[in-house]
């Protein structure tokens, strides 16, 4: 392939896209505005965990923070996060910013690809006119729109860029056969082509829609469970003996995907007057179990005789997700400020949180391991691998008659000592 690609934005999902086309397509530049995440990448680290130093070193992918570098591509991947507001609503303001970058080095006949996630029709009727207003280009005849979602699942070492099917879709078959070359290159699992570029929009944001729907019914039920005095791993342990019951657990739902895309759709939904109810149900009941988590935990220690004002308690992770070191969108700290409210001022460790973004984002001091002893209550928050490597070590942080509060229910009741009270989800 002979002409130049960039990819603007090198995070979880751009960062492995520059990669695999550095590899296999060779003129590849990644563009990010961060310099500092820049200077790592040259030196060989990825703060992301997905792509190995030897890796990165040797792919032949060249990175900038200066902007100028995109007036040579052909193509143009954008992989820029879509947030939410705090008002929970659409925050397309990276989208913008991108668009207001690229524009202005926009080449004539170039091919702008989004991964973003966003809702049905951002691509053509919102993303295309600012690039339009900003490259002084006619959008449909002087550059092409393609879309196709990003499927990366941080810290999943099966399922890849490589092996997961990408949904590609363009403004034109022109622009679609040359998505089909830039895309064909570098993903072994194949392409699916969806018929237009709102249909790939909407089955990307639906995607993790199912997921939190799914999540949600089982935290629900472990609800439910808990009040009848059921353990919910037992039920699902003897429901999944069934062909076709699905394997979803309760659980924290946190991160930049699931707890956030679903707004994407009914916010849209919303705007044409229909409100969607099964899904922002299942939304409410998500971002009510870091609550739910605490209370439960303030329940168990007045049940042992601790007064929750004199608690010391520890919370052993703070990242959205086992073993990958991103904490945007955490949902642990809800647990921290449920907490908060009763009295306690809980411990925090996290061997994978970076220590400054931690502060920066939540206001979170991240103890050191010697720190979390002599514990009333220890919450295992996040089930890292390297708690997992040694329970010995969390139940002896924990005093005699303690708590512990297993979230993702990691360890069972069946290896912990009996004088130990436990609980999870």
């Amino acid at each position: 392939m002979k002409e130049r690609i960039a990819v603007v934005g090198l995070g979880y999902v751009g960062l492995p896209v520059a990669v695999a086309l550095a590899e296999r397509c060779g003129s590849v530049v990644g563009f990010d505005i961060a310099a500092s995440r820049i200077a790592a990448l040259r030196a060989g680290h990825d703060a992301t965990r997905e792509i190995d130093s030897a890796r990165l070193t040797s792919c032949g992918l060249e990175v900038s923070d200066d902007p100028a570098v995109l007036e040579e591509a052909g193509t143009i991947i954008v992989t820029v996060p879509t947030p939410i507001t705090a008002e929970r609503r659409p925050d397309l303001t990276p989208l913008q910013r991108a668009c207001e970058t690229i524009g202005p080095r926009l080449s004539r006949g170039a091919l702008v690809v989004f991964e973003s996630t966003v809702f049905p029709g951002v691509t053509e009727e919102i993303c295309g006119p600012w690039l339009a207003q900003h490259s002084g280009l006619v959008q449909g005849r002087d550059f092409a729109l393609g879309y196709s979602p990003e499927r990366i699942n941080p810290g999943d070492t099966v399922h890849r860029l490589e092996t997961i099917t990408k949904i590609i879709a363009a403004d034109s078959p022109a622009a679609l056969a040359r998505m089909r070359e830039v895309y064909g290159a570098i993903v072994d699992a194949g392409l699916h082509e969806a018929p237009s570029i709102k249909v790939a929009e909407a089955a990307k944001v639906i995607e993790n829609t199912q997921r939190d729907l799914n999540i949600a019914l089982m935290n629900e039920i472990a609800l439910i469970f808990d009040r009848m005095g059921i353990a919910t791993r037992d039920v699902l342990a003897a429901a999944g003996t069934k062909w076709n019951f699905l394997p979803f657990t309760p659980g924290l739902v946190g991160g930049h995907c699931i707890g956030v895309d679903p707004f994407y759709l009914t916010a849209a939904a919303e705007k044409l007057g229909y409100r969607p109810e099964v899904i922002l149900a299942g939304r409410r009941i998500n971002d009510s179990m870091g609550q739910q988590v605490a209370q439960k935990l303030v329940k168990l220690l007045i049940g042992q005789g601790v007064s929750p004002c004199s608690a010391r308690v520890g919370v052993m992770g703070l990242t959205f997700k086992q073993d990958v070191p991103d904490i945007r969108n955490s949902k642990v700290p809800d647990i921290l400020a449920e907490l908060a409210e009763y009295g306690i001022t809980a411990l925090v460790g996290d061997p994978l949180a970076d220590p400054e973004e931690a502060a920066r984002e939540y206001g979170i001091a991240l103890s050191p391991p010697q720190d979390m002893v002599e514990l009333d209550a220890l919450v295992l928050a996040v089930n890292h691998a390297a708690y997992l490597a040694d329970p010995a070590d969390l139940i002896a942080r924990v005093r005699e008659g303690g708590v512990l509060v297993d979230v993702k229910s990691a360890l069972g009741r069946a290896s912990l000592p009996e004088e130990l009270v436990y609980w999870s989800l």
